[in-house]
């Protein structure tokens, strides 16, 4: 290696130890190096595929904003669970690693919750009211990626309408659990009682799916891996504060902004217009109807008998 810098000979004797010991060719990787094309930010975050994903289905502008703030939204659901598989994953979870996974995540919520006036004050109603016609019976009731969100968060008992939910607490058949979830008694129609077409087909796409999830993560919930800490670790007071700010982030915050746009352009004088998904709003996205909490042991029974009605209070004064 006459001629060449010693800290570039080092690197490819480095390298070449590397590639030895894996039984791999370093020349050959060489070989790609040299005929690879110099990467370009287009390129590398494939922004052209990106950019063609917002196919609209009516021919008013404002879709185009519905569309791709929903597929935003989607984007950051996939970082969510990139961290919640890493607390899942971790050999030797700290209380330390712990509170920096919970603190993206509060952050990625917390970003959504922040950027959701676009969908409240981004949109004219009455394009929205029309081209909303065109998309049934889709709904944002069926991502697919929330719902493992919650499954990653807490045993499915917790998920229960709360109504129903001490029945469940230590039932260990969790297909029977799974079918009393909350969010499918929001599938149910107002009018018929029936499952609606909304819920019929997201059953049909993601129940094996979430159900094998459940399974997969029996022990393993971030409430669970929480109450495998040892006791100085579990009484961490930051990680206490993070487990219940990302509680209210995604059981309170993330429900009232859905709130505020349902109001915007779902209510008129004659009345509340039904979602897309033929669910009523009304009675399933007021936090306090729901009483979903991942983290009931950190919440006293006055803070889960007012369960979202301080926030809601706020969110009116202000």
């Amino acid at each position: 290696m006459e001629g060449i810098h010693p800290e570039i000979a080092e690197k490819v004797r480095q390298l070449e130890e590397k590639f030895r010991n894996s039984g791999q060719d370093l020349g050959s990787y060489l070989d790609g190096l040299l005929y690879d094309k110099y990467l370009t930010y287009w390129d590398y975050i494939s922004l052209d595929t990106l950019l063609s994903l917002q196919n609209t289905k009516t021919h008013f502008p404002d879709e185009e904003i519905f569309i791709g703030y929903h597929q935003i939204t989607e984007l950051y659901f996939k970082l969510i669970l990139h961290e919640q598989k890493q607390l899942v994953e971790e050999k030797s979870l700290t209380a330390d690693f712990f509170i920096q996974k919970l603190n993206r995540i509060i952050r990625y919520f917390r970003i959504q919750t922040n950027s959701f006036d676009v969908m409240i004050r981004g949109m004219e109603k009455d394009q929205f009211l029309k081209f909303r016609m065109a998309l049934l019976p889709a709904s944002g009731f069926q991502s697919g990626q929330f719902r493992m969100i919650e499954i990653y968060s807490t045993p499915l008992h917790n998920l229960v309408h709360h109504g129903d939910r001490e029945n469940f607490r230590s039932n260990k058949n969790l297909e029977e659990v799974y079918q009393n979830i909350y969010w499918k008694r929001g599938g149910i129609s107002t009018d018929t009682g029936e499952k609606t077409l909304t819920l019929r087909q997201f059953e049909e796409k993601y129940d094996e799916i979430f159900l094998r999830l459940a399974k997969k993560l029996e022990g393993k919930t971030l409430l669970e891996l929480y109450n495998s800490l040892p006791e100085g670790e579990k009484n961490n007071k930051d990680l206490i504060e993070a487990l219940r700010n990302l509680d209210v982030a995604v059981n309170v915050n993330w429900l009232l902004v859905h709130i505020g746009a349902a109001q915007r352009y779902l209510m008129l004088k004659k009345g509340a217009v039904k979602a897309t998904g033929g669910t009523n709003w009304k009675d399933f996205l007021p936090p306090g109807f729901q009483k979903i909490t991942f983290f009931p042991e950190l919440w006293s029974t006055q803070e889960m008998k007012d369960w979202g009605k301080q926030w809601v209070e706020e969110l009116i004064t202000h």
